[in-house]
């Protein structure tokens, strides 16, 4: 099933769009755009993980680029576990692909988002990259900037 839309799904204010989101099999990537990265939305307790960016300085999903020979399910939960130090209990689910229009050349990208949960947290260690995480209702304030793109992904994924 897609999402599409007139307008976007959600917009960043930084002249990035989600355009649309479509669930479904994750043996047929779609072939119409690039997919060069994977996110993960880990629940625990009705609550979403976040990382804190340091360079974007907003709190996103976990998650980043697709390396060379890797699946984005690979890169979802290497990146999961290098950004956060945290594991789902199980595999993770994929949800679907998630079609961006990005600034500043307006070119289209796509992600492969995942789903999973944990019972447990293992300790976190801030990294060059991510200084902090935290368990997010989706409602709640965070200190800071939270990347409303991700937001709206983490919600598709309840």
């Amino acid at each position: 099933m897609a999402y599409t839309a007139d307008e976007p799904l959600a917009a960043d204010g930084r002249g990035n769009s989600l355009i649309s989101f479509a669930r479904g099999g994750e043996v047929a990537p779609p072939r119409d755009a690039p997919l060069p990265a994977a996110l993960v939305a880990l629940w625990r307790a009705g609550r979403v993980l976040m990382v804190f960016d340091r360079y974007r300085q907003s709190w996103e999903l976990p998650g980043g680029s697709i390396e060379e020979g890797e699946t984005p399910r690979q890169a979802a939960a290497r990146e999961l576990l290098e950004e956060t130090g945290q594991q789902p209990d199980e595999r993770l689910r994929f949800i679907g692909y998630a079609r961006f229009v990005l600034a500043p050349d307006r070119r289209a990208e796509y992600l492969a988002l995942y789903a999973g949960s944990c019972a447990e947290t293992r300790a976190f260690e801030p990294t060059e990259e991510i200084s902090a995480i935290r368990w997010w209702d989706l409602l709640e304030r965070l200190p800071g900037y939270v990347q409303p793109l991700d937001a709206c992904l983490a919600a598709l994924t309840r």
